[in-house]
């Protein structure tokens, strides 16, 4: 087993661990740092469960090696409630609660990393681009509408 030691930035804190060169960013986000809002679904990047946020982009963490975010800044779930005051929820979580937009919650953390990313770019995206920015995230219980219209929601009133 071949091992490399990784620096990496995680919600803003850093760490550094001995990986090895197998090992999926997802299983380290989970099972190194035990933050398991990150969710592992397919293992294929079909479904999206595990995007995070990489050096400010959106990537599913079940297709990338750990040490390939050697030196990166990764956001999950988790660091969303930093980008909001006195560690409330931030205003997408808010409208993803005050529409309905999630039931089981296996896609949420996914659909909520991806309209971010969205929401840093477009502030005011169109209905198409936000079914566009989320097409990559699988939900097998909301059909989607109340997750674009958490989304529009916060483009419209509330920003990030």
């Amino acid at each position: 087993m071949s091992e490399h030691t990784i620096a990496v930035t995680v919600n803003g804190e850093r760490y550094e661990r001995a990986v090895e060169a197998r090992k999926l960013l997802v299983h380290f986000i989970r099972d190194d740092l035990d933050l398991t809002g990150t969710h592992v679904g397919c293992d294929t990047g079909n479904c999206g469960a595990c995007t995070v946020l990489l050096n400010g982009v959106a990537v599913k963490s079940c297709m990338l090696l750990a040490p390939q975010a050697d030196g990166a800044e990764v956001t999950t779930v988790e660091g969303l409630t930093l980008l909001a005051a006195d560690g409330e929820l931030n205003p997408l979580q808010k409208a993803f609660s005050e529409h309905h937009a999630l039931q089981c919650g296996y896609c949420t953390p996914g659909m909520l990393i991806s309209a971010t990313y969205l929401l840093s770019h477009t502030p005011q995206p169109s209905e198409e681009e936000i079914r566009r920015a989320i097409q990559g995230n699988i939900c097998r219980c909301t059909g989607y509408v109340n997750i674009v219209k958490a989304v529009q929601a916060v483009s419209e009133g509330q920003s990030l």
